[in-house]
């Protein structure tokens, strides 16, 4: 079915319609402008935090084959844009359908969401300032074994 707006008015030309999204894209990006520092130091963060749960899943991973077990391997993700907050960086702990997300916000928290299964809903989360380094380290620590409990249990 036709919409009247679209009877009354010619279609807009490629042309036309890529200026109106680059009006938008002007619009918004002055916007964010504002946040890029705060993203940037996010960002940051979201990086160190990474590379420390690499380290302690790299640790995990070579116990658990010296012990006899070497199958067990959690994947980690990269840092990324996270899928939710457009202000915030996130990376992702995996093993099949167990996942575990970081999440970095700009606003100067970190949220540690899961232990979930994919495909069902997120949570439970629990979240951090930037200046509890302490708290959020020894939270990693619980995040960390709560995941890896649930995600290596048959």
């Amino acid at each position: 079915m036709t919409s009247p707006s679209s009877m009354s008015s010619p279609a807009p030309s490629p042309g036309e319609l890529r200026e109106r999204l680059e009006e938008i894209g002007r619009r918004v990006g002055t916007e964010e402008a504002a946040h890029r520092a705060a993203l940037q130091e996010a960002q940051r963060r979201a990086d160190a935090l990474r590379a420390l749960v690499a380290d302690a899943l790299e640790g995990f991973a070579a116990a658990a084959a010296t012990s006899g077990a070497p199958h067990l391997r959690i994947e980690l993700g990269p840092t990324r844009l996270d899928d939710k907050h457009i202000r915030a960086v996130e990376f992702e702990i995996r093993r099949g359908r167990h996942i575990a997300i970081v999440t970095v916000k700009s606003r100067g928290e970190v949220t540690l969401v899961g232990p979930f299964h994919a495909g069902k809903t997120e949570g439970p989360c629990k979240t951090f300032p930037f200046a509890a380094e302490g708290d959020l380290l020894r939270g990693l620590g619980d995040f960390l074994e709560r995941f890896l409990s649930e995600a290596v249990t048959p």
